[in-house]
């Protein structure tokens, strides 16, 4: 049986096209940008910080925000653009611009062919309430108070559209909405429509905009938010530690560029890394609450694995989806135990959300983007403001580099949704 598996793994390897990154983008709460995010991450930074007073009142008051007179979006966008766009779209858009300068791609200057080969996947996990909060108060006011660019501003395929109707990009134009699985499900998506051969090159990504007053206070009401640490924000988000007592929210955008490895090899693109699988699976268990025993993460991560041709010894550093609830961290590092049994104490775990917060929608691309850098740069980044560790698991809580005794860097990423909805990628140095 070990013999047919592994004669199936090199068939496969053989005949299916090969997909790699080469160009990253992202609007964070750490930085404007991928490198300069990036490297405040591995410096152990946090983004994280209090809320305004017109979140007075509310049981959670910090947050993991972009500060716009920081981002600067003028120099990026016009005012027609920020008529048309939500923020969340906003922050999409310039990600992707930044992508395909590091991809060394100005897609006005492809062909026809090529622009039609060249898709666009990008989602969003929830729309912005203040957009609809803010246009049911100019109802009150008249019908001809409301924005005519109300509806187009909360569709959450509007990133993906506006990003293709930007750069005359006519290949796939898919929308993932998967809550806090968004993000990885629409690289992974990507991912097949370039295997598939229903493109050469791919935009995916998600942005995600929901802090605000009504949004934070759902999230309270499902006591799901940090309120602990109100007084001192930058340790809010602390996954793993055992005084962990809920997720902080974030916003922001990141977007990979997606490319047949022998499209990149053609024109001499930069190769970061490679994306070698992807795995799906359903809890079938709550709205908001995965199961105890971690079936559905478990589920991801196998098929991620066995999707990416290799076996669990080959990985050696595990991205979490850790958002800091006392349940669901613990809940995923028993499942990542599940998946590496006696080898798990040879993996390396971390969430970086310590540093920047809980993306939603945007989490896994964000934090896909981050394990693209370290498979390329070889660093692991920390798990911050871990105190007293409450998994069974090997969490990096300081930036190190990967083990000397690994041929290639390969590692999984995790990202789970309410509703039950989970996906796992496994990304991979590039290796010829």
């Amino acid at each position: 049986m070990r013999l047919l598996t592994q004669i199936r793994r090199a068939s496969t390897q053989a005949t299916r096209r090969r997909v790699v990154i080469t160009g990253t983008g992202a609007v964070t709460p750490l930085a404007n940008n991928a490198a300069e995010s990036w490297q405040r991450l591995l410096a152990g930074e946090s983004a994280i910080s209090r809320l305004g007073v017109e979140f007075k009142g509310l049981p959670c008051q910090v947050a993991a925000q972009i500060p716009r007179e920081r981002l600067e979006i003028d120099k990026h966008l016009t005012k027609s653009d920020l008529k048309l766009m939500s923020p969340a779209t906003q922050f999409a858009v310039i990600a992707a611009d930044e992508a395909l300068a590091a991809s060394r791609l100005q897609p006005k200057e492809l062909s026809e062919e090529q622009r039609e080969r060249f898709g666009v996947c990008v989602g969003m996990g929830m729309f912005d309430l203040s957009e609809v909060y803010g246009a049911f108060q100019q109802l009150q006011r008249g019908y001809n108070r409301v924005s005519p660019y109300f509806v187009p501003r909360l569709l959450p395929n509007m990133a993906c559209g506006h990003i293709s109707m930007r750069h005359g990009l006519r290949g796939p134009n898919h929308s993932v909405s998967t809550a806090c699985a968004t993000g990885a499900h629409a690289i992974g998506d990507a991912m097949r429509f370039i295997r598939n051969g229903d493109a050469d090159l791919m935009l995916a990504g998600s942005g995600e905009a929901c802090i605000d007053p009504l949004s934070i206070a759902g999230f309270c009401r499902l006591r799901a938010l940090s309120t602990a640490f109100n007084d001192n924000p930058a340790v809010a988000s602390r996954p793993f530690d055992k005084a962990r007592d809920g997720f902080v929210m974030g916003e922001g955008s990141a977007v990979l560029v997606l490319e047949e490895l022998e499209h990149a090899r053609a024109r001499g693109a930069p190769i970061l890394a490679e994306l070698l699988g992807y795995g799906l699976s359903g809890d079938a268990h709550h709205i908001t609450s995965p199961s105890e025993d971690g079936a559905g993460a478990t589920l991801a991560m196998r098929r991620a694995i066995a999707d990416a041709c290799v076996k669990p010894e080959d990985i050696r550093y595990v991205n979490a989806h850790a958002t800091s609830t006392p349940t669901g961290d613990r809940i995923e590092a028993h499942a990542i135990s599940r998946v590496f049994g006696e080898h798990k104490t040879n993996v390396f775990v971390s969430s970086t959300k310590g540093a920047h917060g809980h993306l939603l929608g945007s989490s896994g691309n964000l934090e896909a983007l981050f394990v693209v850098h370290a498979c390329a740069e070889n660093k692991l980044p920390p798990s911050i403001n871990v105190e007293n560790l409450d998994v069974d698991a090997n969490v990096v809580t300081k930036t190190c580099n990967w083990p000397e005794d690994q041929s290639r860097r390969i590692a999984l990423k995790n990202s789970f949704g309410f509703g039950g909805t989970n996906a796992s990628l496994c990304i991979a140095s590039f290796a010829e």
